[in-house]
């Protein structure tokens, strides 16, 4: 089964999160077809463990400002910041440091999932003026 409308909007609030705080190479793969567990995986990177971690608050952050507030049910990698997995049960994000992004290709291993289009509103906003 596809995406539900709800873990479309929680992805897509995200990856804006992570795009607000510079994140590198945002993917929003739909899993929902090869997976029981969730239905979207958010993929994102950045160069530093620094940057790793302030692009995983902003996302919790967001996902609590939304008017179903999301809390991640489960949080891994945050000690080391190299790569920092958030469970929100209908979504997965994932933000790696661009060494770990490239090493273990999450993009490649989900390939024959559906992408979710994500266009970022400061590039919309930027290509228009």
């Amino acid at each position: 089964m596809p995406a539900t409308e709800r873990a479309v909007e929680m992805a897509l609030a995200a990856a804006q999160a992570a795009a607000d705080k510079k994140a590198e190479d945002i993917v929003l793969l739909d899993v929902g077809e090869q997976l029981v567990l969730t239905d979207v995986f958010v993929v994102a990177s950045a160069p530093n463990e620094r940057q790793v971690l302030a692009i995983v608050d902003a996302v919790e952050e967001a996902l609590l400002k939304m008017p179903e507030k999301a809390k991640p049910i489960r949080r891994e990698g945050e000690r080391a910041g190299r790569w920092v997995l958030l469970d929100f049960g209908d979504i997965v994000v994932h933000v790696q440091h661009s060494e770990e992004r490239e090493f273990y290709a999450l993009d490649r291993l989900w390939k024959d999932c559906a992408r979710i289009e994500f266009n970022d509103r400061d590039l919309a906003t930027q290509d228009a003026a």
